[in-house]
């Protein structure tokens, strides 16, 4: 009797381990779906709206540039040309596939080599402006997967400024709704009502998580009152909030 007991404690135990191995692989074998799923609609999302995308920046570019740089400078006009044809000619790299370190660092030259040009203490306001606009490009290009620093790779958690980190990824998913929001995009693309239902938020409630994923770069909208997206960002964010899990 002992035998046969020890013999299905065997038996059990095998099956125990087997059927982990097979949630294992089920696990991975989701995850890889999903990431195929994901870079398809990325790519997808970036060949169709790019052209969307740089006309919002150029638009963004324009108004803030016309809100913020000093008023009654001699020299604003001309120096507005040139700004706005410098994010012109950078917001027109979203339309690539891939975005090289090289290119970036050609244009971070190319901008502080005009500001050693200005030849005004308040010429540094407007700079400041420009490079804002230029970082919040490059955020999108990231959030694309059309851009990747080469010191990203190399680069560990200690690294990360600790507000940067706070803001753009902890606090953005330390909330329940915009959490489920996240997971249910990284299964496919979801509709404002969708989402709705999923939470069971209305209206300007929704829109204020929305707006919070998509201020910190994980989540993305096809165009105005289109379907919602993961980003890669948002993408990776969630996958390593996943391996912690035991």
């Amino acid at each position: 009797m002992t035998d046969g007991t020890e013999r299905y404690g065997r038996e059990i135990k095998e099956v125990q381990s087997e059927i982990a191995a097979l949630r294992s692989e089920l696990r991975r074998f989701i995850e890889y779906a999903n990431r195929q799923h994901v870079d398809t609609a990325i790519d997808g999302l970036r060949r169709e709206y790019a052209g969307v995308f740089v006309e919002q920046h150029l638009s963004d570019a324009d108004q803030r540039l016309r809100e913020r740089m000093i008023r009654d400078c001699p020299m604003r006009d001309r120096c507005y040309a040139a700004f706005y044809e410098f994010l012109k000619s950078s917001a027109e790299h979203i339309r690539d596939g891939e975005v090289s370190e090289a290119v970036v660092r050609s244009y971070r030259d190319r901008l502080a080599a005009m500001r050693k040009g200005g030849k005004f203490e308040s010429c540094s306001t407007c700079f400041a402006e420009t490079n804002r606009l230029f970082e919040k490009q490059i955020e999108l290009m990231r959030s694309l997967g059309i851009y990747r620093c080469d010191q990203e790779a190399s680069s560990s958690i200690a690294d990360l400024s600790d507000e940067i980190l706070v803001r753009d990824i902890l606090e953005p998913l330390a909330n329940r709704h915009r959490f489920r929001i996240v997971q249910s995009l990284a299964a496919g693309t979801q509709t404002f009502s969708a989402l709705s239902n999923l939470t069971g938020l209305r209206g300007g409630n929704l829109l204020f998580h929305l707006k919070k994923l998509q201020d910190a770069g994980m989540i993305l909208q096809r165009h105005e009152r289109g379907d919602y997206i993961i980003t890669e960002k948002g993408y990776k964010t969630l996958k390593g909030i996943g391996a912690l899990q035991p």
